[in-house]
């Protein structure tokens, strides 16, 4: 059994857990993955068993002096960024780095009414989800975000700086909910969610989430 097993909720709905997730597995990490089914009579009990704070996702290392667990999605990927440093999953440039931890503790904290207002549910298409005028300004910021990091602060790749980062996990359930409620993109915003969907890695955890078991409350 690999050392990391990252614990989380159903890959249709948690998109907290789908940010770890991608930072793994774009290290390379070995690690096995245990899904826990939201919504059910036994759920709580079982993150409470893994997770202090009784939510998912919780990473834990087994290591010789005990196990070690995290469980907060954006200091789950810091760890894996101190786990495999190779990976580079922060820009190498101090200003971009600044920047792209910036904009993830912006996604990590922010954005609270289209969040509520468009749960990421990987299989559905709703374009007829009524839109507040909060979830509009949260957009508006979202796609201003994208289109800055990618027209200025990018270095030739197709990510928002350039190479893939910790701020894309941040931002890939974001893509998610855009396809899943069809908000309309355009320029490097549309460039963007394009490339984060070309993503093999994306496409295994949406196939995935796809053969999920449907909840009703989250459909």
């Amino acid at each position: 059994m690999a050392p990391l097993t990252l614990y989380l909720g159903n890959k249709n709905y948690s998109s907290w857990s789908l940010r770890p997730w991608l930072a793994l597995r774009h290290a390379r990490a070995e690690f096995s993955e245990v899904v826990i089914a939201l919504a059910t009579e036994t759920t709580g009990a079982q993150i409470r068993a893994v997770s202090p704070a009784g939510r998912v996702p919780v990473l834990v290392h087994a290591r010789d002096e005990g196990d070690l667990r995290i469980w907060d999605s954006l200091a789950i990927c810091e760890y894996v960024n101190e786990l495999y440093p190779d990976a580079q999953l922060w820009p190498r440039d101090a200003g971009a780095r600044a920047v792209a931890r910036s904009v993830a503790a912006e996604m990590h904290s922010g954005f609270a009414e289209f969040r509520a207002q468009m749960p990421m549910n990987v299989r559905a298409r709703k374009p007829e989800r009524a839109r507040t005028p909060g979830v509009l300004e949260d957009i508006a910021r979202i796609v201003s975000l994208w289109s800055e990091c990618r027209s200025r602060l990018h270095s030739g790749g197709p990510f928002l700086f350039g190479a893939f980062s910790i701020a894309d996990c941040m931002y890939a359930p974001v893509v998610s909910r855009f396809v899943t409620y069809e908000v309309p993109l355009k320029g490097a915003a549309a460039e963007y969610a394009t490339a984060m969907q070309t993503l093999p890695a994306w496409k295994e955890w949406a196939e995935a989430g796809s053969g999920d078991p449907r909840i009703g409350r989250y459909e």
